[in-house]
């Protein structure tokens, strides 16, 4: 699992991507998965697995993303990467493609759309179970807080009809290998996902969170199940969702995330887990949830945090992988660890930007760079930005 400490800088998304490329290379790695949505991380697959119905280049792919924040995935970076796993499997056998998922949980509309898609052409039989959930959603015209609010009054709204929905396709997908049924199975889990998140979002508090990120962790699962015995997996996410959460102040609001999730459900042994940081620099970043993308500078770090500790004491660039024996103070002691989100207002950089950590608990590695700049954002299409969740940006 390779993180970042936004979602923003070049160098993290640069890094991330040759450290993929060798571990695909060398180590035959199965697929990547990202912290982005379902289908849009469907289509950017089917480019990079050749498919005859794909866009030749993925880069036409990656510009059709249109959920805020759509640098995230949409930019030059990721273009350079995409492109390169392209070239990579149509060098391949098809079996031995390596594929390009996203684990994320807000698609609820567009995972049932695709949904109704499938089914209309493959299994006609499931399309009532489906026309259900969709017209139960119907009337919330696409809104996710709408569809939470109605939930207090009716705490289980659509759930039923989700359930039947997700039943039908995940004994479908038991008895089937092919990709595409397994993406309409992936769908529905995620529009089970959704409700439930959205639901959570509304009481409050950070059950939304956990939400979330056991989306992804069983999202993970699946895929790895998917893709057979020995595959193997390469995750892109925040920090604060690849470093092990028991390791920072989250386990005290009883927050978890897909760092510690796999440790516990793969074993330690079996997951790596790798921070990224920055002392200063630029980012893309937006002022406030939905707002337009800038390049924001991102200020020296604050004392006596990490980012300062190895602004002082590290090279410009380090790779640094911590032993399991012997440890210095900066890997056992806890230690403030910057994570800018989405929304950033590096003019007040506030107490919640930096995450009370334990380093050598928290990653099995960090790669650092003292300075560092925004990534290069692909034009796109206007971006529709759903309501904030906690916590901001991340």
């Amino acid at each position: 699992m390779l993180g970042e400490a936004t979602h923003g800088t070049h160098e993290f998304y640069t890094w991330r991507a040759a450290v993929t490329r060798r571990l695909v290379q060398e180590r035959g790695f199965s697929f990547v998965a990202v912290e982005g949505d379902w289908p849009d991380c469907d289509r950017v697959d089917r480019s990079v697995r050749c498919r005859p119905e794909a866009p030749a280049d993925p880069r036409a792919a990656l510009a059709a993303f249109e959920r805020w924040p759509t640098w995230m995935w949409a930019n030059e970076e990721v273009v350079d990467f995409t492109r390169w796993l392209r070239d990579r499997n149509a060098r391949v056998d098809e079996a031995d493609r390596v594929g390009f998922h996203g684990l994320d949980v807000y698609s609820l509309w567009e995972s049932l759309r695709e949904i109704l898609t499938w089914l209309r052409e493959h299994d006609p039989g499931q399309v009532p179970a489906a026309l259900a959930a969709y017209r139960c959603f119907e009337p919330y015209d696409e809104d996710p807080q709408r569809y939470a609010l109605a939930t207090r009054l009716v705490p289980h709204r659509c759930a039923e009809e989700v359930v039947a929905l997700l039943a039908g396709l995940r004994e479908r997908a038991a008895v089937a290998d092919r990709l595409e049924r397994f993406g309409a199975w992936q769908n529905a889990e995620v529009v089970a996902g959704a409700e439930r998140y959205y639901r959570a979002m509304i009481r409050g508090g950070r059950e939304s969170w956990n939400v979330r990120d056991r989306h992804m962790d069983d999202t993970l699962a699946r895929l790895l199940n998917h893709y057979g015995p020995g595959s193997r997996a390469v995750v892109w996410a925040h920090n604060t969702h690849v470093g092990d959460a028991r390791a920072t102040d989250m386990v005290d609001a009883g927050e978890v995330n897909i760092g510690q999730l796999a440790r516990e459900r793969y074993g330690p042994e079996r997951v790596v887990l790798v921070g990224f940081g920055t002392h200063s620099g630029t980012v893309t970043a937006g002022a406030a949830w939905g707002a337009p993308m800038e390049t924001m500078t991102v200020p020296p770090a604050r004392r006596y945090s990490l980012e300062e500790a190895l602004h002082a004491a590290a090279p410009d660039q380090a790779l640094l992988v911590f032993p399991r024996d012997g440890r210095p103070d900066l890997l056992t002691h806890e230690i403030d660890h910057r994570a800018i989100g989405v929304v950033y207002r590096p003019q007040r950089e506030s107490p919640g930007n930096y995450v009370p950590t334990v380093l050598g608990d928290r990653y099995d590695a960090f790669c650092w760079f003292d300075t560092s700049r925004a990534v290069r954002p692909l034009p796109v299409r206007p971006a529709t930005a759903e309501p904030e969740t906690w916590p901001s940006g991340v």
